[in-house]
Parts: C-alpha cells; sequence; structure tokens
C-alpha cells in the first residue's frame, strides 16, 4: 500500500473528510498535515503582536510561538472531527518532528526528514495521522516550521510515493497563466530569481524538496516533477 501526505492549508482545512477519504478508497495510507496561517494572523493581530513574513515563511517571536500553538491545537482538532473517528491528531514536537533553527525567523525551523513512529504506528493500525506542523530542536526546544516544508520532509522521510498541496489556487502561475507541470530545474531557477511571490515560495520550495527525494509532487493541477 502506498503512502500520499496531504497537505493543508488553513482555509482549505475542510477538505480534509472529503480528499482524505477517497485517497483511501483508492488504496492509499494518508498522512495530513496541515497549516493554520489565516488563524494565527488573525489571533496575532487581536493580540497587538507583529505580524511579518520572509520568503512565505513567519517570522515568529517566543509570543507569537504559543499563538501558533494554541491554533495548531484548534485546526488540528477541526481536521479530526471533520475526517472523523480515523484521525488521529499528532503535534511535530511532540513525536520528534526535527528542524534545523533558522535564527534570522527567530523561533523558526527547517524541518528535516524523518519518519516518527507515532506517525507509523498510526498508519499501520488503519489510521490517518493528522499532524500540526511544530517541530524540536535540541537545545531551543520548540520550533514553528511551515506547514509545507513540514509535510515535504515527512513525505521523505516517510517513503511517500505522492505529496499532494491542497491549496486556494489553482497551481503554480507563470505570467498569470496556470502551468499543467514543471521541471524542479525550472522551479529553482524561477525562485532564485524572485519570479514567485507570497505563499506559493514555501509551497514550491516543498515541492522541489520532494521531488528531488523521489516524490511525486502535486500542487493544485501542477506537477512539479524532477
Amino acid at each position: 500500500m502506498s503512502r500520499v501526505v496531504l497537505k493543508l492549508g488553513g482555509r482549505v482545512a475542510r477538505v480534509a473528510a472529503e480528499d482524505a477519504t477517497a485517497l483511501r478508497m483508492a488504496g492509499h495510507d494518508v498522512v495530513v498535515v496541515h497549516g493554520a496561517g489565516p488563524q494565527i494572523s488573525s489571533e496575532l493581530e487581536r493580540l497587538g503582536i507583529p505580524v511579518s513574513f520572509v520568503g512565505g515563511r513567519r517570522v515568529t517571536s517566543p509570543e507569537a510561538l504559543a499563538v501558533v500553538r494554541e491554533s495548531f491545537l484548534q485546526v488540528n482538532a477541526e481536521v479530526c472531527e471533520a475526517i472523523g473517528p480515523d484521525a488521529v491528531g499528532l503535534v511535530g514536537d511532540e513525536i520528534g518532528l526535527q528542524a534545523n533553527h533558522v535564527p534570522d525567523l527567530g523561533l523558526v525551523g527547517d524541518p528535516l526528514p524523518v519518519a516518527p513512529s507515532a506517525i507509523v504506528a498510526a498508519l499501520d493500525a488503519g489510521f490517518v495521522p493528522v499532524v500540526a506542523p511544530l517541530a524540536v530542536h535540541p537545545e531551543l526546544g520548540s520550533l514553528n516550521v511551515n506547514a509545507d516544508e513540514a509535510a515535504a520532509a515527512l513525505a521523505v522521510g516517510l517513503g511517500a510515493e505522492r505529496i499532494l498541496f491542497v491549496t486556494d489556487v489553482p497551481g503554480v502561475l507563470v505570467d498569470g497563466d496556470l502551468v499543467e507541470a514543471i521541471p524542479v530545474d525550472d522551479a529553482d531557477r524561477m525562485l532564485d530569481a524572485g519570479a514567485f511571490e507570497g505563499g506559493i515560495v514555501p509551497k514550491l520550495t516543498a515541492a522541489v524538496r520532494a521531488a528531488r527525494r523521489g516524490v511525486r509532487a502535486e500542487i493544485g493541477g501542477t506537477s512539479v516533477h524532477g
């Protein structure tokens, strides 16, 4: 049975049940990784905590990290409820999702490929792990990690066949037009040239990382391939 990692943005968490069920019906083990971007930003603004992004990744202070965790737990519960009793909610820093520190962004990490035993056990028992993307650092403790990057790291570590980025945009747009497929070398070159902005940057970066390690990557209707 092949493994598929399904990455959901905070705005599209409600599609979790339908997509996860369809993949399981097709015979796949499914791991869900979710974001909570809109919820985090809204709560930070309410509390008067600055909201800042660099390259699509959130600058995270200690105060912001507490909000990030709370928002992730809220979305995780919502996604698990949508999927139903087969869902198992997991938090990345509690199950051994590891990351290198990105000091310029505060308490932010670059996640490393890993196969946490809690995820493997849930899959072996026939459940759907639903993962909130926090990671652990041996010296700093918990770090915020971008959900796209966390999904790619888990896809590689778990030996997944595919990673699907479910998003509220149709896919990768080049000069305003949707592209059905983009080679990783072209994607790298365009990312380096600053051809993309905002949330598509970490998605495409994560898709490239996964594709280079042999995982089929799709962002909406766009395939990212080696």
